[in-house]
């Protein structure tokens, strides 16, 4: 059996109720959880809000969408950018962070923000 990814064992603890975790609003993770796009990101709940990031450790890449709130959420751009939907269950908020995400964004590497610089060929 492969060892569980920063990111798989963050959202396991999480979506528990580990005490020594981070949590958020359970039904927003598990709407965020549903997600496979969002399942493969770094989730970081913090004062009332689930973000998402392309990385597993401090700093955190700060450049993807976040839920705001429980129900009803909203959906705010990177840094509170934009607001792109209030009043949503988190189920259309996680959908929506979802169609907002970049093309490029794939599963989260280990480690801080920026990324290491990839060799060139």
């Amino acid at each position: 059996m492969a060892e569980e990814t920063t990111v798989e064992k963050t959202w396991r603890l999480m979506l528990e109720g580990d005490p020594d975790v981070r949590r958020g609003n359970q039904e927003v993770m598990e709407a965020a959880y549903a997600e496979p796009r969002l399942r493969v990101l770094f989730p970081f709940p913090s004062h009332g809000c689930l973000t998402f990031h392309r990385n597993s450790q401090f700093p955190w890449s700060n450049d993807l969408p976040f839920i705001a709130g429980s129900a009803p959420c909203s959906v705010y751009g990177p840094l509170y950018s934009s607001v792109l939907g209030e009043g949503l269950t988190p189920k259309e908020a996680a959908a929506l962070v979802v169609a907002n995400l970049p093309a490029d964004c794939g599963p989260a590497y280990e480690g801080p923000w920026p990324p290491p610089e990839s060799p060139t060929n």
